[in-house]
């Protein structure tokens, strides 16, 4: 058998060398040759569509606060660098339309819905990707797979990905749970074997495992045979996918 090449789905951008979720690391998963780029969102109090992890803003900038609480005009204050390192000082917490601005549109985004907000989050997210022409390079993932249906039922031409982190009894039988076309499994790593990722390529479905960042799972995962393996460190798996001793 064949195994081919994996996409570098950069999680949150290269966010083991810069600050996460922001157009700098963003930046430099593009420059470090990434195929994709995975983030995450939350809905602003003004209604737009902001890229972050938590629902707050204490970890990841110097403020205090939950992001749905917070306007555009107050997150764009807060500096989302310095904590990790100074030369980042000044970065902002981006919008997605920031995002999509930036990036180029062969590179595909991954985008993880964070929270619904009473089932908020989807319209808007769907109307930037409308907006940006983004909708079949972008793939919608989330634990709340309810959310996903949504998404898809107001735009059936959505790419929907199933995050998820249990030891399912089939790991491509969770699409069918949802009874609408799913894009993508994105299972954590250490819940899915070789043969269940090869039984899910095989129904037609992509396997985006999180998130790897040691050469060793690295490699397994891709002796697996997975269609992409999401990063912290995608210059990390771009060197080793030029190995020729990437699998052994």
């Amino acid at each position: 058998m064949t195994i081919q090449s994996p996409l570098i789905i950069a999680h949150r951008g290269a966010a083991g060398e810069a600050p996460e979720n922001t157009l700098a690391a963003f930046q430099l998963a593009v420059e470090q040759g990434c195929h994709a780029i995975e983030l995450d969102v939350h809905l602003s109090k003004d209604g737009e569509v902001i890229v972050c992890h938590d629902a707050t803003v204490n970890r990841t900038t110097d403020g205090i606060g939950t992001i749905h609480d917070m306007t555009v005009e107050q997150l764009k204050t807060l500096d989302a660098g310095r904590w990790f390192d100074e030369k980042y000082e000044g970065e902002r917490l981006p919008l997605l339309s920031e995002v999509f601005d930036l990036v180029p549109r062969h590179i595909m985004i991954n985008v993880e819905i964070k929270g619904s907000y009473n089932r908020q989050l989807e319209p808007a997210l769907i109307r930037l990707m409308q907006e940006y022409n983004r909708v079949d390079t972008v793939v919608i993932s989330s634990f709340d797979h309810k959310s996903l249906l949504f998404a898809k039922l107001i735009e059936p031409m959505a790419k929907i990905g199933l995050l998820y982190d249990v030891n399912a009894v089939r790991h491509a039988a969770l699409a069918d749970l949802l009874g609408t076309n799913v894009y993508s499994l994105h299972p954590n790593f250490k819940r899915i074997d070789k043969a269940e990722v090869q039984d899910a390529i095989s129904q037609g479905l992509q396997v985006y495992p999180y998130t790897l960042n040691d050469e060793k799972r690295m490699k397994q995962a891709i002796e697996y045979g997975v269609s992409g393996i999401i990063t912290d460190f995608p210059a990390r798996l771009r060197a080793l996918l030029a190995s020729p001793q990437a699998v052994k």
